[in-house]
């Protein structure tokens, strides 16, 4: 792993796959933090696509952060995603509360031995 903790495949991984899924790849930011915890990576989109992102009951962050537990095993390094709600971010009809309580157990799970 290189010295520098802002870069890494984690983070091309996700910026990757994010960046074509949503409208607004420009308004992509992943920022990389290491700790005695391991990697954290924190994604920022665009309001309008958070719905992208989060997916269908969670499935599609769920996804990905099992796709970076994968990565991460690689180094043996612990790889997290927290997804940052935007500004203005509403709750309709409970689905982004929905998705927290999924995004919360996943990030409750044990990791993946590979």
């Amino acid at each position: 792993m290189a010295d520098d903790t802002s870069i890494g495949a984690d983070k091309d991984f996700v910026e990757y796959v994010v960046k074509s899924i949503v409208g607004e790849p420009e308004k992509v930011i992943v920022e990389r933090t290491v700790d005695d915890m391991g990697v954290l990576l924190t994604l920022q989109v665009a309001k309008e696509d958070m719905g992208k992102v989060i997916g269908r009951s969670g499935q599609t962050a769920k996804s990905i952060r099992i796709l970076l537990r994968v990565i991460g095993s690689k180094d043996n390094i612990r790889v997290n995603m927290k997804i940052v709600e935007p500004e203005g971010g509403e709750i309709r009809g409970g689905e982004l509360e929905e998705d927290a309580k999924e995004e919360k157990s996943i990030l409750d799970e044990p990791e993946l031995e590979v």
